[in-house]
């Protein structure tokens, strides 16, 4: 396989490196280990992770879940809420060394519009309230606000510091920058971006996200120094750290079952997926799904999770109740199949394709390619929008 580096990318590893010449490296860290000296952490499990406390109850402020045995209920074909129930159907494709964002209407595979942004965008963000798509330009230190009502720009660009991802808390409170260059996850005003806190993130390359059922923490992967961070999400503070047992491990993309015991992280370099107790935050099990294993989308009706392994040009079908690959798609022409979304009715599933400046539509019922559509150049994370769902955590639209 030809390994691609950005320029993010090679700046990315070249401070890596500085950092373990210097000894600050944290290869060797035990599994869960407490995130640093003066970390005023609640009482951890043996492993080092805080232990859970389920009488503490959900996050105060969060929507309370519509079915506790599903953290996706919410997201039902037809379950538009009435803020997105106007929004015309559109993919939205930011092409990082375009530094444009192309505009798709999926009912004619056709590119309808290309919104100029700011430099190296890297995905399209639904915010909290489904109001707004920021994108997240983290070379260009902004984000750009676009108006899902028109698909064009909504104002000038917010200034923001290394925005390579953006989540946001499941009580709506904060968006959380995930700062990856400065190894930092920055805490902000979810409307105005104003920094609000700025929490050290003890690790290398923070990229990705996915928050517990309960909404009381996030597990955050680490792309760069092959770990994961626990954030406890009420404190804003990094509880503990655990390395994966992989030598060179590249965790992307996190995603929690439906049941809400099973985080799910991507690893590209391990070529499938790390199974990880939220709660316990011990060491992990690796399943195979393919070469280049980077993103999780979860379908509409929760049984299975489509995995894009962009290193072979295929998609793993993931049976959660099984917990395995049950079926792979083929490209039928290759291709880097790599971050995207599912169509509102769950039908159609939408990828960047990363090296071929292009867009995938595949057939959820039966893995056949729809369309190939050619875009900017340097595809990376598409949102489909409007989806179903109460609130966005985040990332290409992750709804509960």
């Amino acid at each position: 396989m030809t390994v691609h580096l950005s320029k993010r990318t090679t700046g990315l590893l070249a401070a890596a490196l500085l950092a373990l010449l210097a000894g600050c490296a944290t290869a060797g860290t035990p599994a869960g280990t407490p995130a640093g000296p003066g970390s005023a952490a609640p009482p951890a499990r043996p492993g080092g992770a805080p232990a859970a406390d389920p009488a503490a109850g959900p996050l105060p402020g969060m929507p309370p879940p519509l079915d506790p045995r599903d953290v996706y209920a919410a997201a039902r074909p037809g379950r538009l809420s009435p803020t997105v129930r106007d929004f015309p159907s559109r993919v939205y494709v930011p092409n990082t060394l375009s530094g444009t964002v192309s505009v798709i209407d999926p009912a004619t595979y056709r590119v309808v519009d290309t919104v100029r942004v700011g430099r190296h965008p890297q995905h399209v963000v639904p915010s909290w309230d489904l109001k707004t798509l920021w994108v997240t330009n983290d070379q260009g230190h902004t984000l750009t606000p676009l108006d899902p009502a028109t698909g064009r720009r909504r104002g000038e660009d917010v200034p923001v510091r290394d925005p390579y991802n953006l989540y946001f808390t499941p009580d709506g409170r904060h968006a959380v920058v995930m700062a990856s260059l400065d190894r930092e996850l920055v805490f902000r005003d979810p409307h105005t971006m104003e920094r609000r806190h700025t929490e050290p993130a003890p690790c290398h390359g923070v990229n990705h996200a996915d928050f517990s059922a309960d909404g009381r923490y996030a597990v955050v992967s680490c792309e760069f120094s092959g770990e994961l961070l626990k954030v406890d999400t009420a404190r804003k503070e990094v509880v503990a750290r655990l390395e994966l047992p992989f030598a060179g491990a590249m965790p992307q993309d996190v995603k929690l079952s439906p049941d809400g015991r099973t985080f799910y992280v991507a690893d590209m370099m391990a070529h499938g997926l790390w199974a990880v107790d939220g709660d316990a935050f011990t060491t992990p099990r690796l399943l195979p799904t393919g070469k280049g294993c980077h993103g999780l989308y979860v379908s509409r009706d929760s049984r299975e999770m489509y995995v894009p392994n962009r290193g072979e040009g295929s998609v793993s079908v993931f049976d959660f109740a099984r917990e395995r690959v049950t079926r792979k798609w083929w490209l039928p022409d290759g291709g880097s199949p790599d971050m995207g979304g599912v169509s509102a009715d769950g039908r159609v599933l939408w990828l960047s394709g990363r090296y071929d400046s292009e867009v995938y539509a595949i057939d959820t019922r039966t893995g056949r390619q729809l369309a190939r559509i050619p875009v900017g150049d340097g595809p990376r994370g598409l949102a489909v929008y409007p989806q179903p769902g109460r609130y966005s955590l985040g990332h290409t639209g992750v709804y509960r």
